[in-house]
This record gives C-alpha cells, structure tokens and sequence, in this order.
C-alpha cells in the first residue's frame, strides 16, 4: 500500500469527482451503475477486467483511478464515489478511527467482500537464495517503515531464518524493537514503501509489498514471499469498501460477485503470477 497529493490536486479531484458520480453511494440502491476508486496496479487492472462480465449482466462500472490513495476513503465516505478497492482491512479500520467514525456514522466505511492478496516478497539482484549462508556481516535489509508493512516483512525475515523476534511480536504491530536474535547483525533499514524497490539497485535485501514491485518492474527478482495460509494472507486481503449505508447496494454486491468468480481469480493467476493472489 506512493503517498500524499499536492493539496491543490486533491481539491481538484475531490471536486471532479463529486462531480462525476452519477448515483451517490445512498441515493439509489437500485441503481445499476457503480463508480469505484481504486489504484492503478493490480486494482484498476482487475476492474476493468470485471467491467466485461458486469457489463453483461446489465452493470455498468465506473472506474475512477487514483495514483495514490490517500483521497479515496474520504471520497467513498462523502458519497462521490460508491465504493473503493485499494486496501486491506487494518488500513480502512485505521482511516475509520482516524475520521473519527463510529459504526453508525455517516461516513463510516466497510468491507463488503475481500477479493486479493498481495504478497510481501522479498527482492534481490544479488542473491537468488536468501539464507543466512549467503548474506554477509551486517548487510542492509530495506524494510517498510510504517507499523502494518514492517511488522509483515518483519515476520517474514523470520520465517527466511535471518531473524527471531520476541514472542509476544505480533504481525500488525512489530517493529525493530522486537527482534530478539539478529546472527549476522543485519542492519534492517527502514523506508517509505513506495520508495523501497529503487533500493534494490544498493541494498543486498530488499522486503516490499507486491504492488509496488509491479509498478517498479522488479518482479523477476522476487526470491520468496509470504505463505498464502499465513495469518498475514488473512489479515491483509485487499478489500471492496463502501459505506455501512451503502453495503446492501445491488450493484455493489454484484461487483464483489463477479470479482471472487472463477472467471476473476484466473485472471489474477495469469496477469500477476505469485505477486498478487486471489483471496482464499
């Protein structure tokens, strides 16, 4: 989960897109066009693709794509857009509190169905087999320096073997702090995650999340990646979000239908490969 608009853009595009949703998240539920926000990849590539089989079932998709996502959970909750498809459930729990929404509340988001998971992977150009054996003395490992990301690539340097964390870690919360065994004295260096994936060309080691390895080109140097049964996969499947009010909408469970359809989650296998999965 490329980070914060220039606020002169995000009033721009705040007004475009109150502008441009037709329905309004309340205001017909049975109304068959839907307008979703999403990221570019993989989300708004998924979409467009289930725009086809909406289409046939009388559904038309709206797909407003942002280049970043601060702006889109404030959207969905004043109504410009239906819903939205960017983030995991810890995020929108976060933005919900954050607003200073309570279940009940106007703008109070949630999850109407969980549609994919994107791996944290681990990247190298100079290792093919990440292992104890093969890093040296003190290698620097990129990792993600906001709380939900690193504690991820946290758990998985230690599922690899490089670290173990105190037992009480846990994989929302876990920082540096909880690293209780570090053999090779690896420095573990914290960046934003957009900015991680330009480090590969530095770094030994680099841990980041799936999106951004896509939209950087860096896929081929993927050398492991989080377990698809893990506790994480769960925790951070990619979400539709709408309003607590608009969670009954028609269309918005017909979205969520035809995105966990067979049809879909082929899709997903053949345009991502093990960067970005289906929800179990």
């Amino acid at each position: 989960m490329n980070k914060f608009l220039k606020v002169g853009a995000a009033i721009a595009l705040g007004l475009t897109l109150t502008a441009c949703s037709s329905n309004g998240s309340d205001s017909d539920a049975d109304s068959k066009k839907i307008v979703v926000g999403a990221t570019t990849s993989p989300h708004a590539i998924i979409l467009e693709e289930a725009k086809k089989q909406l289409a046939d079932g009388g559904y038309e998709l709206e797909i407003k794509e942002f280049s970043d996502y601060p702006n889109i959970n404030p959207a969905t909750s004043d109504g410009s857009l239906d819903a939205n498809y960017f983030q995991h459930q810890p995020y929108l729990d976060s933005y919900n509190a954050d607003s200073g929404y309570a279940e009940g509340d106007d703008g109070y988001l949630v999850s109407a169905g969980s549609i994919h998971y994107e791996p944290m992977g681990v990247y190298s150009k100079e290792i093919e087999e990440i292992n104890l054996d093969n890093l040296k003395e003190g290698d620097q490992v990129v990792v993600p320096n906001d709380a939900t990301n690193e504690a991820r690539a946290l758990f998985l340097l230690q599922d690899l073997g490089l670290i173990t964390l105190k037992e009480d870690a846990t994989v929302d919360k876990a920082t540096k702090a909880d690293i209780k065994e570090n053999p090779k004295n690896l420095e573990i260096v914290e960046v934003a995650a957009d900015q991680i994936p330009t480090r590969i060309e530095d770094a030994p080691v680099i841990v980041v999340n799936g999106n951004y390895a896509l939209d950087a080109d860096i896929t081929e140097y993927q050398r492991a990646i989080e377990d698809a049964n893990s506790d994480a996969a769960k925790l951070y499947a990619n979400i539709i979000a709408v309003k607590k009010s608009n969670a009954d909408n028609e269309a918005v469970k017909k979205l969520v239908e035809v995105l966990k359809s067979d049809h879909i989650k082929e899709f997903i296998a053949e345009e991502f490969g093990d960067t970005v999965q289906a929800a179990k």
